[in-house]
């Protein structure tokens, strides 16, 4: 069995607002809040002189140090380390041997996932296989810095919506797991995990770019997203997710205690919970707050919700529109 021992998370600098954010981009405040309703976000540069404050690896640490703390852990415990991310800081060397010479790590397996908003679930699939071949403890981390694909020192008030949108979605943030091979007081047993690949054939729902030597097309958005499908596809993979998880755990609607759902925005995530129609589950949302943080979500959540009684049950379903990705995990306490 494979055991959530602690979270750990970390956010970039104080929360960027609704009004300081439109007053930057130009744009009105009111049509953050209808159209997204998210509150607040950080970001790991200033969005005023464009300085980066801080790299993604100094966020993974952060989150994994926090994490290791929570379970008592040293650099000598950690067996393995797996990170998942969209937005690494460089192409190499790897992110995630960045934050294992911050950590002091070393010796052990790593492993980079370059993956979208079902990455933090590969990254714990991956860490319970890990465990299941022996290792005693390791730690799963996801973390985006999305801020470093938006340029906010361009006029944006006539920017179609498609593109500015981004500007106002997404956060910057790292989020960290220690997974056991024993169970611990105060935490999770992993039941069962769900990751899933169904883009065969079909266009993708978001793109990154990455611009090599030679550049990029004056007229070419570096980040693009087909939210009319997003909207139409999530919460009807959300609501299969769920019915896998029920299916393979064998519990009921009733027997949810917590629903950790899909963060793409306030008004999204509304719309999905709404329709899985938990009667019993208590939601627990951050995307309010931090904005849409791709893979260190689902461990801002797991922190946001403070762990689970002994015999209680959580379900945190993750969807990826890149290449559309069923993502899912549920937990007991333990």
């Amino acid at each position: 069995m494979t055991c959530i021992a602690s979270v750990g998370t970390a956010l970039p600098g104080e929360p960027v607002d609704n009004a300081t954010l439109a007053a930057r981009l130009g744009v009105s405040e009111r049509w953050i809040r209808a159209f997204i309703g998210t509150r607040s976000r950080h970001f790991s540069l200033d969005i005023n002189t464009g300085d980066r404050t801080c790299t993604m690896a100094e966020l993974g640490a952060r989150a994994a140090r926090q994490a290791m703390d929570r379970a008592g852990l040293t650099a000598k415990d950690v067996g393995f380390l797996v990170l998942a991310t969209a937005t690494p800081d460089d192409l190499m060397p790897a992110t995630v041997n960045r934050v294992a010479d911050l950590l002091g790590v070393n010796d052990i397996p790593t492993y980079q996932l370059q993956s979208g908003c079902a990455g933090a679930v590969q990254a714990l699939d991956l860490g319970t296989m890990l465990i299941a071949r022996g290792h005693r403890a390791g730690l799963v981390l996801g973390a985006e810095s999305c801020a470093r694909h938006l340029r906010f020192d361009l006029d944006c008030t006539n920017l179609p919506n498609r593109e500015l949108v981004n500007y106002v979605l997404f956060g910057d943030a790292a989020g960290a797991a220690v997974l056991t091979a024993e169970p611990v007081a105060g935490g999770m047993a992993v039941r069962t995990v769900l990751n899933q690949l169904i883009g065969l054939g079909q266009q993708p729902g978001q793109q990154i770019r990455w611009y090599g030597a030679v550049g990029k097309q004056d007229d070419e958005p570096a980040i693009a997203e087909d939210y009319k499908a997003i909207e139409r596809r999530v919460p009807v993979l959300a609501g299969e997710i769920l019915q896998w998880l029920l299916g393979e755990t064998e519990w009921t609607a009733d027997d949810v205690d917590f629903l950790l759902p899909p963060q793409l925005s306030v008004k999204m995530t509304g719309r999905i919970v709404e329709e899985l129609g938990l009667p019993r589950a208590k939601e627990i949302s951050c995307v309010g707050e931090t904005g849409n943080t791709g893979n260190a979500l689902p461990f801002l959540q797991l922190d946001l919700m403070g762990g689970l009684p002994p015999g209680q049950k959580a379900a945190v379903i993750a969807v990826e529109s890149s290449k559309w990705i069923k993502g899912g995990f549920a937990l007991e306490g333990v």
